[in-house]
């Protein structure tokens, strides 16, 4: 083990990831029951696509003044907004008594979800640049973790009402939020000052480098979104997977996660550059979602989201160290914000598309069109590694 892998982590890093770990457990209780929860309100594959897509519409507009708001006036007290509007919008979706009322809910987690945007940039803040890809690493953990806890937590709230899953949510949220109040640190340096801010007028849209990092993250999560909307419904119609038995399978695919961004991302990060680790993620991306697509027996099925798993755990890190070195200090959470937006983005069109695509073409169209699309974003990177080689190389 190396010097730098025995230093310790930066202050206030176990506190920044325990804020988002919880926030994730929120949304890992909500998303792998969201899309049946709307069927008992009368909604078709379509319409379960418009209320995931809804929520990332409000995240689209609102995470890069999110971001850049946090440059001025700090990380802290937007990290506490988003948690409090989180738990509002969960709180309305689990008391709704209409579909309408549901898209409400999604409106309204949407438009304060820039929490993981803003917490990735207070690592960026603390950490040495040689540290950030290992911290950045164990910071997408938390997503394994919200795989891991939100589903087991869903399903066992499910068993007191379709509700309760969402009124936990909420609580959770609440909890997090007065949590943050308390212990989590702010990281932005006292030079960096809001007069600063205001000067770069969104200076993140001018940098090729960034647009094109976001349109890569934005056809990526386009094509994972077509299998997290909808994989509910697949697992239903082929395999006959209940809301519990849905549960298991994001909890494989977390722990999954946990294995890699906890560990395994580090190890590799540090040996291997940045761009080539990306692509080997989006590689196994692309096979995993086919197979997931077409298959029609149980070790098909595991064999594929076990790549999914794998190369998700891989591309989603890479992909924020890429962005992080890119964008100078002062502009870390508007980039962050202005990368959330593009993925936001890809959370509008990816649900509505895969649910008429579900609907219309057929269960697995999905997850093998969403494997081209990420092989779309493969050839991509490449061309774009090429353009701009030195984006992934210089560092922040």
């Amino acid at each position: 083990m190396s010097a730098r892998e025995r230093a310790p982590l930066p202050k206030g890093y176990w506190t920044i990831w325990t804020t988002v770990a919880l926030d994730l457990v929120g949304f890992g209780i909500v998303v792998p029951i969201l899309g049946v929860y709307a069927e008992r309100f009368g909604a078709s594959g379509y319409a379960v696509g418009w209320l995931f897509a809804t929520f990332s519409l409000a995240q689209l507009v609102c995470a890069p003044l999110l971001g850049r708001l946090s440059d001025r006036i700090g990380r802290k007290p937007v990290i506490i907004i988003s948690l409090v509007g989180t738990a509002i919008g969960s709180f309305v979706t689990g008391a709704a008594g209409a579909l309408w009322v549901l898209f409400l809910g999604r409106i309204i987690d949407g438009a304060s979800g820039a929490s993981l945007a803003v917490a990735q940039a207070a690592v960026a803040d603390i950490a040495e640049p040689e540290r950030r890809p290992p911290l950045v690493g164990m910071l997408g953990a938390a997503f394994g973790v919200g795989f891991v806890l939100g589903p087991a937590i869903g399903g066992l709230a499910a068993l007191g009402g379709p509700h309760v899953p969402f009124y936990v949510a909420a609580a959770l949220a609440a909890i997090n939020a007065v949590a943050a109040i308390i212990r989590l640190p702010e990281t932005r340096k006292p030079d960096r000052t809001a007069a600063a801010a205001a000067r770069r007028r969104f200076a993140v849209p001018g940098q090729p480098a960034l647009r094109h990092l976001a349109i890569v993250g934005f056809l990526t999560t386009f094509a994972f979104v077509a299998f997290e909307a909808t994989f509910s419904l697949f697992g239903k119609a082929r395999f006959g997977l209940t809301e519990g038995s849905t549960a298991v399978v994001f909890l494989g695919i977390g722990l999954v996660l946990i294995a890699v961004q906890g560990g395994g991302f580090a190890k590799i990060a540090a040996r291997v550059p940045i761009t080539r680790v990306y692509t080997a993620g989006l590689g196994l991306v692309v096979v995993g979602l086919v197979v997931v697509g077409v298959s029609e027996v149980w070790p098909l099925l595991i064999a594929g989201l076990l790549l999914l798993s794998l190369g998700q755990g891989v591309a989603s890190p890479s992909l924020i160290e890429m962005v992080n070195r890119t964008a100078g200090e002062d502009r870390r959470g508007e980039a962050m914000g202005f990368q959330q937006s593009a993925t936001a983005f890809g959370r509008v069109l990816g649900p509505p598309l895969a649910g008429s695509a579900y609907d219309r073409i057929g269960v697995w169209s999905p997850m093998v069109f969403g494997g081209a699309v990420t092989a779309a974003a493969l050839v991509l990177v490449v061309v774009v590694w090429r353009m701009h080689g030195s984006m992934t190389t210089q560092s922040a």
